[in-house]
């Protein structure tokens, strides 16, 4: 079953990196989750400042904004989609997952509309 582990930093460092990791233990982690073969994809998102907001109001206007600016101090850093048995397997590639030290790791499955 697939799932996607939205990741989302507490706190980002000077370089718009997340605060509690280094670049080494996202290496370390990519590669477990590559070598382990449940990695379906997976990105690490731009800089912030490179974000652009889109709305549309009920008159069906559109309305663009710079950056994403929600009213929280945490940030969407990437995400991977991985194939694993059960939920339980992906909450443990979630645990594993550097991004949960100082943020969180949403798990949610992929919906499979052609089941």
């Amino acid at each position: 079953m697939k799932y996607m582990l939205l990741i989302t930093a507490g706190t980002v460092d000077e370089n718009g990196g997340a605060a509690g990791c280094s670049v080494e233990d996202w290496m370390t982690y990519d590669k477990e989750v590559r070598e382990a073969g449940i990695r379906v994809s997976g990105e690490s998102l731009a800089d912030l400042v490179t974000a652009t907001t889109v709305r549309v109001d009920q008159d069906g206007r559109r309305m663009v904004t710079d950056g994403p600016f929600a009213e929280t101090r945490e940030v969407l850093g990437g995400f991977y989609v991985i194939d694993v048995p059960d939920l339980d397997a992906a909450l443990d590639w979630a645990a594993r997952c550097p991004g949960a030290r100082d943020g969180s790791v949403v798990v949610r499955p992929v919906a499979d509309f052609g089941a």
